[in-house]
């Protein structure tokens, strides 16, 4: 996807939901401010005299589906009930896992260059539970379908490294990484949550990236 051009996967009166490419900001930053997903939502609406707010995020390294909302409304009911939102994620990561399924739990704190670490400290981290089961592998990589439970900053790319599974291009947390691919592994493809309006249960799935399968099937393009 060209970052100046939003992949947009579902639109009404209410919602909006974009797939994020990886290497993308969702919201600015002192460095950044203009090469965001939030300015090219931004750009996109005011055209249709529509506004925009920010319901959640992803890493700037991480790809896949964004919720946004379109009134200062919608997006309070969403953070309301962000709790009862499903979202998995599927990630390639280095080695073989021994347990095939299982859920991570570990207290997360974050220092002062933003970067996020397992803590025994329970009254200084906050509680992160990650559920993953693999669902291909071979020699070098796994590849997990992923449920988190919480929404900490980092939590997968911690918890995964945590274990000695750090995921594949992950140059933040895996100190090992030389790998001269420029881009993580990680996607945020299955998000279900009841509609804010209609109250219908919304679901939506994006494939799981050609990248990814090409490091299992030496057939896929």
């Amino acid at each position: 996807m060209n970052n100046n051009k939003l992949n947009i996967i579902y639109e009404d009166k209410y919602i909006l939901i974009v797939n994020k490419p990886s290497n993308l900001l969702i919201i600015s930053t002192l460095k950044e401010k203009e090469k965001t997903l939030y300015h090219q939502v931004l750009l996109y609406l005011k055209k249709k005299n529509q506004k925009v707010f920010i319901v959640h995020r992803l890493d700037k390294d991480t790809e896949g589906l964004v919720i946004f909302a379109k009134s200062e409304k919608i997006k309070k009911f969403l953070q309301d009930n962000w709790p009862r939102v499903i979202r998995k994620y599927i990630a390639v990561v280095k080695g073989n896992l021994a347990n095939k399924e299982a859920t991570l739990k570990s207290y997360l704190k974050e220092t002062k260059t933003n970067l996020v670490y397992e803590t025994n400290n329970k009254k200084e981290g906050k509680l992160a539970i990650t559920t993953y089961k693999v669902i291909l592998e071979n020699n070098c990589y796994s590849l997990l379908d992923i449920n988190i439970k919480t929404g900490r900053k980092n939590q997968i790319r911690v918890q995964l490294n945590a274990i000695n599974h750090p995921i594949f291009g992950d140059k933040k947390y895996n100190n090992q990484e030389n790998s001269k691919n420029k881009k993580m592994y990680l996607c945020a493809y299955y998000l279900e949550f009841i509609h804010p309006i209609t109250k219908i249960n919304m679901k939506f799935e994006k494939d799981i990236p050609k990248e990814y399968l090409s490091l299992f099937f030496k057939s896929v393009n």
